[in-house]
């Protein structure tokens, strides 16, 4: 056999090989890109943002910042008092995000609580920035999202804050800030 008889095999083969191919395929049917993808669904006034930190409540404070700085090295911050809150803190920076470590001040604080419940401690709460958190909090509201205060409260970096039930977040403790 020549070589271009050997060609012109191929060629008829796979000419073939391509109909049959083409006749079995599964048909698909084109997406209109006449309706915009948002259509229907409403604008919000305000827009979640970059997760801000994880919050740990800890047991013991001292030992939990020295296995983040000493064992693990992470910056860490100065242990911080926020009396309003209930609360010392020491933020662990991460580079993309921070953790909060969070210990009991004074006898009603919600940490305390937390820690009476889960000895060894355990995540407290995921903090989420807002670019709007009085309209989110009004938006909130009329989606039946419970809020823990009435109004919002200055948290560990100096700006508003508010946290939602967590019966209202698939179980877990929200806590958004103005960014």
């Amino acid at each position: 056999m020549t070589t271009k008889m050997a060609s012109s095999l191929l060629k008829v083969a796979v000419t073939g090989l391509s109909r049959c191919a083409w006749h079995t395929l599964p048909s698909v049917r084109a997406v209109s890109q006449t309706v915009p993808v948002g259509q229907g669904v409403p604008q919000s006034l305000w827009k979640l943002g970059r997760l801000n930190h994880v919050a740990i409540a800890v047991p013991d404070l001292e030992k939990a910042t020295a296995l983040y700085r000493d064992v693990l090295g992470a910056q860490v911050s100065a242990t911080v008092p926020l009396p309003e809150h209930g609360v010392y803190t020491v933020f662990v920076e991460l580079g993309n995000t921070k953790l909060e470590l969070l210990h009991p001040l004074g006898e009603k604080s919600p940490i305390a609580g937390f820690l009476q419940k889960n000895k060894a401690g355990g995540m407290h709460h995921i903090c989420i920035e807002v670019d709007d958190i009085n309209a989110a909090i009004v938006d909130l509201k009329e989606k039946k999202i419970r809020l823990l205060s009435p109004e919002p409260r200055i948290g560990a970096h100096g700006k508003p804050v508010m946290f939602l039930h967590p019966k209202d977040c698939d179980g877990v403790l929200v806590e958004i800030e103005q960014a």
